[in-house]
């Protein structure tokens, strides 16, 4: 069942958008019976738990740490991490160049935005970013790459309005490229939409659409698999 229910998805997913399969609270199993047909970006929100999983899964999966993330869990996934998607400070990013610094690696790394309106939700806004951006700290960091940004939209039935706020990310792409980034091609995504909005977040331009629910079916909070 899980390998047909990701062959659907991943047959919806248009040209030029992957697909991350959100793993969170699913076990190796479940995560292994994906892989096997032929996935291979999954994401996680608990450092620890990607890190076990990392560790009993195959080396060529692809991990994207897709949650709000402590600093003081940046050590459990700073080997490996393939992509941080939730970037939504200087001081973490700060702290994921000193911890990439000392592994000798270059972490990739999205800026995240509060585009919803729900409060609950992390992120930045525009001159929050600019900021980051411009500041003598982030200037001076060699071990992050920030290669796009990342948003999540309301949770509503109202579609225009997750429209509007995916284009809204989408413009804030935009305007940090042509002012920070023009003429670097790393500089390339835009994480947007899930398995409740992917298809109107692809329409707005995401490059990444991270899919749990629809691939993996409903989670079980209550499990403590870490």
């Amino acid at each position: 069942m899980l390998q047909e229910n990701y062959r659907k998805v991943a047959a919806t997913v248009q040209p030029g958008v992957r697909l991350v399969a959100v793993s969170k609270y699913k076990t190796v199993e479940e995560i292994k019976a994906v892989y096997d047909a032929g996935q291979r970006v999954f994401g996680e929100n608990k450092a620890q738990e990607m890190r076990a999983k990392h560790e009993q899964l195959p080396a060529d999966v692809e991990w994207h740490f897709i949650g709000h993330l402590q600093r003081n869990k940046i050590k459990y996934i700073v080997d490996y991490v393939s992509l941080v998607h939730s970037i939504d400070s200087l001081d973490l990013l700060k702290d994921v160049n000193a911890a990439a610094s000392a592994k000798g690696r270059v972490v990739p790394c999205l800026l995240q935005f509060h585009i919803a309106e729900e409060e609950t939700k992390f992120g930045l806004d525009l001159a929050e970013a600019e900021a980051l951006l411009r500041s003598a700290e982030y200037k001076a960091m060699r071990n992050v790459r920030v290669d796009g940004v990342m948003g999540m939209a309301t949770f509503t039935a109202d579609k225009e309005q997750v429209r509007g706020e995916f284009a809204a990310l989408r413009q804030i792409f935009r305007t940090l490229r042509e002012r920070y980034f023009a003429g670097e091609d790393h500089f390339k995504e835009i994480s947007m939409g899930m398995s409740d909005d992917y298809e109107i977040a692809m329409q707005e331009g995401s490059t990444l659409v991270r899919i749990g629910s629809s691939i993996f079916g409903a989670r079980d909070y209550s499990l403590k698999l870490y």
